[in-house]
This record gives C-alpha cells, sequence and structure tokens, in this order.
C-alpha cells in the first residue's frame, strides 16, 4: 500500500477512534441509531476491515471492540468482530460474538455462517451441524444467496462433511 494511503487509513482510524473516544466518555452525545451514529459505525466498520486487508487484524478487531461500547447491540459489529476472529483462527472468541449477534437476530446469515464454522473447526459437530442447518434455510438462507452466493456451496459443503462424520 502507498504511503498516502497508509497515512490516510491512519488518520480515518486515528478519527472515529477519537469520535468514538467521545461517545464513551460522555464528551459529546450522538443519538444511538441517528445517522451520525449509523455514519460512525460504518467509517468504523469500513476502517477495521481496511485495517484487516493490511494483515492487522488485530487492530481492526480493537477498532471495532471500541465501536462496540458505543453500541453494544450492534449485531453488525459483533458479527465484523467474530468474522475476523474467524480469519484469524481465533475460533472460541469468533463464536462468542457470532452467538452473541445471533440472539440477537437469529436469521442473521454472516453471523450464523462464523458461528457455524467456528465450531466446526472446534469440533463441536452437533452444534455447528444445527447452526450450518439453519443458515441453509429460509430467510438467513435468501440473506446469505441474495448477499454472499459465493458461499452458498461452501456452506452446503461444510455441512454434507459434518453429516457424513
Amino acid at each position: 500500500m502507498p504511503l498516502q494511503s497508509q497515512t490516510e487509513a491512519r488518520s480515518t482510524v486515528s478519527m472515529i477512534n477519537a469520535s468514538i473516544e467521545e461517545q464513551i466518555h460522555g464528551e459529546r452525545r450522538v443519538r444511538q441509531g441517528s445517522s451520525e451514529a449509523r455514519l460512525l459505525l460504518a467509517q468504523a466498520r469500513n476502517a477495521a476491515y481496511a485495517q484487516a486487508a493490511q494483515g492487522r487484524i488485530g487492530d481492526g478487531v480493537t477498532l471495532l471492540c471500541d465501536a462496540l461500547e458505543m453500541a453494544p447491540s450492534s449485531v453488525d459489529l459483533l458479527s465484523d468482530v467474530g468474522a475476523l476472529l474467524l480469519a484469524s483462527g481465533q475460533l472460541r472468541d469468533a463464536a462468542l460474538y457470532a452467538h452473541r449477534a445471533v440472539e440477537l437476530s437469529s436469521q442473521h446469515a454472516p453471523s450464523l455462517y462464523t458461528l457455524g464454522f467456528a465450531l466446526s473447526g472446534l469440533g463441536e459437530i452437533k452444534a455447528a451441524i444445527e447452526v450450518l442447518s439453519i443458515l441453509s434455510e429460509g430467510q438467513a438462507f435468501e440473506s446469505l444467496k441474495k448477499d454472499s452466493p459465493e458461499l452458498v456451496a461452501i456452506v452446503e459443503t461444510e455441512l454434507a462433511r459434518l453429516q457424513a462424520a
């Protein structure tokens, strides 16, 4: 990544962290659910994935966890933390965050995906089959097919593998 892009990314992350810090310490109030709050959360998510793309998954997770302090019930933030943790091989933590997201939104396809694959990696076959089965039908399946059609075959293959085990 060119130096200018790295500098811009760091600047964006610093600005988002400052906004989150203001929220946490009450120096400035942004109404939860407001357009400003949604914008801050979207910026945090984008910056976290930019950090992960640069090989700094830990920085991305930290940024998302900071944002979670502002919006602890954000299914998207919980799901994103779980996904980054899954990508870094931290299966137990990935499963915890994904499970929290699924508790809040039982048909959230990205969270079900993360939870299913984390459980599979942890050797919790029965639980992984249950989660991936939920992901393979109904509203969760429609969402997966619409938003990430390339993952449908991966889910089907993993579910078949687990069921054959």
